[in-house]
């Protein structure tokens, strides 16, 4: 039967630093995305364009168009991290998908017994990942508001002492900032880590193509679940520099 693990498993550990499969994963799309930026840049200043600048361009400029639309004129300032968190997030899922991924197994001895572990785990299966992608996302939201609006433009709303109603909805305002690092983390985890479990339960008990179908679903979810994030995080910081009326 295969072992489904909500935790990730350490595969090596330097020092006290757990290297888990889920990180591992990531650093090597994260190494193979560093080198598509670095194709991609070098052939921007060259007189002579390959397929590869193109398509690349026109997935940068969609994109581009896409959060124009909802950030406005401040696209130019916004669109680096938006379109970070939107690239980021696609791949780490869709290489997720790759063969060998969770299919290729490790054993180790826990607590007494031999057990296994795949070698490779989709990043964003993981809750620390997703956890961190929530976090650094809120946290530029409360930055970019506080820089256009100022500290004290910013902070007028959520403290209003003008009168009760607006004190309390104030104080829900401020509950609502905290709970999108739950929001951002859990939605994003739970739909990846779902399809995940999936593939393995349906290639355990149908070997033979009977995932394929699965594995085209959860190309378009990992696709979708990248947009929904980034977007979600154009929109909040969209409110987050509109003046407070």
């Amino acid at each position: 039967m295969p072992e489904i693990s909500i935790k990730a498993e350490t595969i090596l550990r330097i020092f006290d630093f757990n290297i888990t499969n889920s990180l591992f994963l990531s650093e090597i799309v994260i190494f193979i995305f560093l080198l598509l930026a670095i194709r991609y840049n070098r052939e921007s200043t060259q007189e002579k364009k390959s397929g590869f600048f193109y398509f690349f361009h026109f997935i940068i400029d969609a994109v581009y168009s896409l959060f124009k639309s909802v950030v406005g004129e401040n696209i130019n300032y916004f669109f680096p991290l938006l379109f970070s968190f939107f690239a980021y997030i696609l791949l780490q899922n869709w290489f997720g998908l790759l063969p060998g991924v969770g299919s290729i197994l490790v054993k180790a001895v826990h607590e007494g017994r031999e057990i296994s572990f795949p070698l490779l785990r989709g990043n964003n299966a993981d809750l620390n990942a997703t956890f961190a992608l929530a976090i650094i996302s809120v946290f530029m939201i409360q930055v970019y508001g506080i820089k256009f609006l100022g500290l004290g433009g910013y902070l007028k709303k959520f403290i209003n002492l003008t009168n009760p109603i607006n004190f309390a909805l104030g104080f829900l305002e401020i509950v609502s900032e905290f709970s999108k690092i739950l929001s951002f983390s859990f939605r994003l985890f739970g739909n990846i880590f779902a399809g995940e479990v999936l593939l393995t339960i349906v290639a355990f008990l149908v070997p033979v193509l009977a995932s394929f179908p699965f594995i085209l679903l959860e190309i378009f979810v990992g696709f979708i679940q990248a947009l929904v994030f980034s977007m979600l995080t154009a929109v909040f910081i969209s409110g987050a520099i509109a003046k407070h009326h």
